[in-house]
């Protein structure tokens, strides 16, 4: 019998971006898609809906959306996570602007209004 041991991991204190301090290499897009799976989640707790009729409303097999729920999204494109909230009632915004030159590389960030 194998047995795990645990990786010992050096992360930054008061860090915005977990899976950065675990040297994700999709860092910035798991982010994106922890924010939007967690608003997913609240609506569903608020409006009390079964995972059955949550996943019947969003188009998604039942056992795909806990999946999502319990974390396991990778699977998931950000798009289908945006198309998941709209069913829920929310509007998307995209704004694209320029990066300042000092910064060089753009990134992506999630506001909730």
């Amino acid at each position: 019998m194998k047995t795990r041991t645990a990786k010992s991991a050096s992360h930054q204190q008061d860090s915005t971006n977990v899976y950065a301090d675990l040297g994700d290499k999709s860092a910035d897009q798991m982010l994106v898609k922890a924010q939007l799976v967690t608003t997913i989640a609240e609506i569903l707790a608020d409006r009390g809906y079964t995972q059955t009729k949550a996943a019947a409303l969003l188009g998604i097999p039942q056992p795909k959306l806990s999946k999502m729920l319990r974390g396991q999204f990778r699977g998931f494109s950000e798009r289908k996570l945006m198309d998941c909230l709209t069913l829920l009632g929310r509007d998307i915004d995209i704004v694209v602007r320029a990066t300042p030159k000092r910064k060089g590389q753009g990134a992506v960030s999630v506001s909730f209004a």
